[in-house]
């Protein structure tokens, strides 16, 4: 894949800086690495390699049975679990490589039971709680935990885990944090009173790893800090985490236009005096978003240039007047260049996404290229 039109630059020795900086402020706690979505567009294989090294990286979470399976299928060993709901047509893949689901009714266990027993081998669980995310898993009411305990007298079922997932844990106000962490704890007790334990007890996400360190429990989510990416502008800066991706293209054409003249489809802009334009071959078919049409800059030679007109699939324009700028010249779309600095928060501000949403959606046209000093 030709890397000069455009190419990630993925830092691994900020990875394995993101990856002890959390561990430092949850000594205590193992890491569940999420890495999902292909670790959120960075390359969930590659990473998986690196994190796999480290003893309190406990496994990792996926979205899907299949990301577990390509996981297994590039030799990762360590334990896997899916974080959302598995389609029965899954699971005699997922016990065969061993990838742990999520249980979040008492049918669903009961027919994981069912496929274990044909295959002659049992598998371990992780059950959700629904503490006020209002997605999937069981509610803390008598009939929900009645159904946990039906799950744990199967006999090919090991209940190992148990977790919930925080909605509002990446706001300063961490009040209604707080009210799902009592009700999970509520959930954990009333199930201990049923003789039911679990080896594994784990809700933190990345913003609770920062901020709201009592949910930490046995184990801790490593999400969106892991890529040096911040869980929203709420959350205090108390970690030292750095950014792993970088993207460069460069320059293909330079022309100058007169006063009146319009910039790609639609025309929505007009050159307001004679200017210099440089095109760059990268767009919103690259998972460049098109959001970022007259709103968004890049980097040439260590100036600001910005973009003008929409961004198209392929291409896109921006303003080099007053700058020295030739055909071939680098241009960077993310990261920095002398004094400046365009970071995934800011693509996601300037074209009305975040951060989580512009990393995941850069495609597969973009090659990644993994960088590591071992000096």
């Amino acid at each position: 894949m030709n890397k000069e039109r455009v190419c990630a630059y993925i830092d691994l020795n900020n990875l394995r800086h993101n990856i002890e900086e959390i561990h430092r402020c949850n000594p205590n706690a193992d890491i569940m690495c999420v890495i999902k979505a292909d670790a959120y567009g960075h390359g969930s294989i590659e990473f998986a390699k690196i994190l796999e090294e480290y003893d309190y990286v406990y496994g990792f979470a996926v979205a899907t049975s299949d990301e577990g399976i390509e996981l297994r299928i590039n030799g990762i060993s360590k334990p896997i679990l899916v974080l959302g709901y598995t389609f029965k047509s899954s699971y005699h893949s997922m016990i065969t490589y061993s990838i742990m689901p999520t249980i979040i009714s008492y049918d669903m266990a009961k027919d994981f039971d069912d496929e274990c027993k044909k295959m002659g081998c049992s598998i371990n669980v992780h059950i959700k709680i629904d503490t006020g995310m209002g997605r999937i898993g069981f509610r803390d009411n008598e009939d929900d935990l009645n159904e946990i305990s039906r799950i744990n007298e199967l006999s090919n079922i090991k209940l190992q885990g148990i977790f919930t997932h925080f909605a509002k844990a990446d706001e300063k106000d961490l009040s209604y944090a707080r009210k799902q962490l009592d009700t999970f704890h509520d959930v954990i007790n009333k199930l201990s009173d049923k003789g039911i334990c679990f080896d594994i007890i784990h809700a933190a996400n990345s913003a609770s790893i920062i901020q709201f360190k009592e949910a930490s429990f046995d184990m801790v989510r490593a999400g969106i800090i892991l890529y040096g990416l911040w869980p929203s502008d709420e959350v205090s800066h108390l970690v030292d985490i750095r950014p792993i991706m970088s993207i460069k293209s460069h320059v293909v054409y330079v022309k100058e236009i007169e006063k009146g003249d319009s910039i790609s489809y639609g025309g929505t802009f007009i050159a307001p005096e004679r200017m210099k334009v440089a095109t760059i071959p990268v767009g919103y078919g690259d998972g460049y978003s098109r959001g970022l049409s007259n709103k968004g800059y890049v980097l040439i030679n260590g100036h600001k240039a910005d973009i003008i007109g929409r961004v198209c699939m392929d291409q896109f324009m921006v303003d080099v007047t007053g700058i020295d700028v030739n055909v071939l010249d680098e241009v960077t779309l993310l990261g920095t260049e002398g004094d400046y600095t365009i970071t995934m928060e800011e693509l996601g501000d300037m074209s009305g996404r975040f951060n989580y949403e512009f990393a995941c959606d850069i495609g597969k046209r973009i090659p990644r290229v993994y960088v590591q000093d071992r000096s």
